[in-house]
Order: C-alpha cells, then sequence, then structure tokens
C-alpha cells in the first residue's frame, strides 16, 4: 500500500499527521502543494468522491479573498483551475491510501484508519 500525506509543510494540522505517522512507523510520502502542485486529474477524482464542499477550505483567508462572483459560482469544473492557481484553499491534510481518502487529521480517525488496514 502506498500512502501520501497532501498539504502545507507550515501547516500545524498537516505537522500533527506527519508526527502522528511517524510515531506509528508508517510509511508514507509527503506533498507539499505549494511545492510539488497537484494536477487537475488527481483534484477532479478527489472531488468526484469527496465533493465540493469537502476537498475546498471556505474557512480559510484565501477563500476569504476571493472575489465574490468566484466563490458564489463555485462548482466541481470551476474549481479545479481555482485549487490549481491556489493551492491553500485545499482542507488539509489529505490522506491517501490507496484505497482511502481521508481528510483532516484526528489521532483517533487515523488510529481506526490503519487498524483497518492492519498495517
Amino acid at each position: 500500500m502506498s500512502t501520501t500525506l497532501y498539504g502545507i509543510k507550515n501547516c500545524d494540522t498537516v505537522r500533527a499527521a506527519r508526527r502522528w505517522l511517524e510515531e506509528h512507523s508508517i510509511d508514507f510520502a509527503f506533498q507539499d502543494v505549494r511545492d510539488t502542485p497537484l494536477n487537475a486529474e488527481q483534484l477532479t477524482s478527489w472531488l468526484d468522491q469527496l465533493g465540493l464542499d469537502a476537498v475546498v477550505n471556505k474557512r480559510s483567508t484565501t477563500w476569504k479573498q476571493l472575489p465574490a462572483e468566484q466563490r458564489d459560482s463555485l462548482n466541481p469544473s470551476s474549481a479545479v483551475p481555482l485549487l490549481l492557481e491556489h493551492p491553500t484553499l485545499m482542507k488539509r491534510p489529505l490522506l491517501d491510501t490507496g484505497s482511502t481518502l481521508h481528510l483532516g487529521f484526528k489521532a483517533a480517525d487515523y488510529q481506526a484508519l490503519f487498524a483497518q488496514h492492519t498495517l
């Protein structure tokens, strides 16, 4: 199983998730979405699987700085180029275990997720 954690290295929640994975000896790759941008196919897949409201962080500073017409007209197809341009709009961290996508970080959720995958 190939596990990848997507996020931004200076995000406190992403740091907590990385620390948890390391402390539990989970083999994972980390992709900082600012340093290594996502691609449209990935984002489309995430939006299809998780939904627009799950993937786009409407509480972020970046979201609040967008023009109202851009926020009001957001849909799955307009979200992809927006997320490519503004990776900080993505809720984070996003953990891809190869078979499951999980947004956010709570230690209990990760514990349950990885117990399910019998690591």
